[in-house]
């Protein structure tokens, strides 16, 4: 089949309705409410680095967008449209019709709408541009941070980089802790309601995809500060501990692909945030604190320093 054809078919009516103009046209015509500001990203996901080659592709799809998603989370955004770019090796009906059912099940679920993009032939690469609203002047950054204010993690850090052990040994990892690490890789859940829920509280925020202390480094950076993560702190999975032992803390600092958030906040408000995780059936852990300087330092609970060799994923 040729691009539009494949576009028609698989693509077109993905979501709820809510564009003035979707599908179809050279833009997609979009309306916002005066008192609304729109939060746009993009990520781009390839074969082989972002995804195992093998991969079921309703999996896939709705891991593509929940990753876009988790990035309005950190924003405090609520999502409305995206859009997406595919490059295929080939037209494969089956594929396609497996990709696009997973697609349309989570933009239902997470209400967001497809609104165009393109297809073009190549190695398989997906990109996303996810689109979203906020209230004007509410959104989330990752330069709010002061000295003093606590740090917190939603969910398990690590699942992600332990089922990655998982996919590349399966024989060796057959258990339920196994296949529970997998379908965490597959499904990460975007903190979309936990973000909104922040805006007025978090003095800064982003989401988990390069390793907390990578990622956890941007907010010190954009922020001017400095941070200390107390590695016995961090929340680690029964699934996590059974696959990578004593590897856990380490995987829970650098392996990235979490999609969960970490954001500060006045300590003053840890009780706050917690009740809020606690209302929305989200668990909300306190890793840490601000502190003045450069840099993020690991210590153990008596405030020793804990070495760790990685600092997290980097594309280059």
């Amino acid at each position: 089949m040729d691009e539009f054809s494949l576009i028609a078919t698989y693509f077109r009516n993905l979501g709820p309705r809510s564009a003035l103009l979707g599908v179809g046209d050279d833009c997609a015509l979009i309306q916002l409410a005066a008192s609304e500001t729109l939060a746009v990203t993009t990520d781009t996901l390839v074969a082989g680095i972002h995804f195992p080659l093998v991969q079921d592709p309703q999996l896939l799809a709705r891991r593509c967008l929940r990753v876009n998603l988790s990035d309005l989370a950190a924003m405090g955004a609520e999502p409305r449209w995206f859009q997406l770019a595919l490059t295929l090796p080939a037209a494969d009906p089956d594929w396609l019709e497996a990709f696009s059912a997973g697609l349309a099940a989570d933009a239902l679920s997470f209400g967001c709408e497809l609104t165009g993009g393109d297809t073009t032939r190549g190695p398989l690469t997906i990109t996303l541009t996810m689109m979203g609203v906020l209230p004007r002047g509410q959104a989330l950054l990752r330069s709010g941070a002061i000295p003093g204010d606590g740090i917190f993690v939603t969910g398990n850090l690590g699942d992600s980089r332990g089922a990655l052990a998982v996919l590349d040994a399966p024989p060796a990892h057959s258990s339920a802790a196994a296949a529970t690490l997998v379908e965490r890789y597959w499904l990460p859940e975007p903190r979309l309601t936990m973000g909104q829920r922040l805006r007025t509280i978090a003095s800064a925020a982003i989401d988990i995809s390069d390793g907390l202390l990578a990622d956890l480094g941007h907010i010190c950076e954009r922020s001017g500060v400095a941070a200390e993560v107390t590695v016995d702190y961090l929340p680690i999975s029964t699934a996590l501990a059974a696959i990578a032992g004593e590897q856990a803390a380490a995987w829970a600092l650098t392996g990235g692909d979490d999609y969960e958030l970490c954001f500060t906040a006045p300590a003053d408000q840890a009780d706050t945030v917690v009740a809020i995780g606690r209302d929305l059936g989200v668990q909300v852990t306190a890793v840490g604190r601000i502190t003045a300087g450069t840099g993020v330092r690991c210590v153990n609970a008596a405030g020793g320093d804990y070495k760790i060799h990685e600092r997290g994923y980097t594309h280059f």
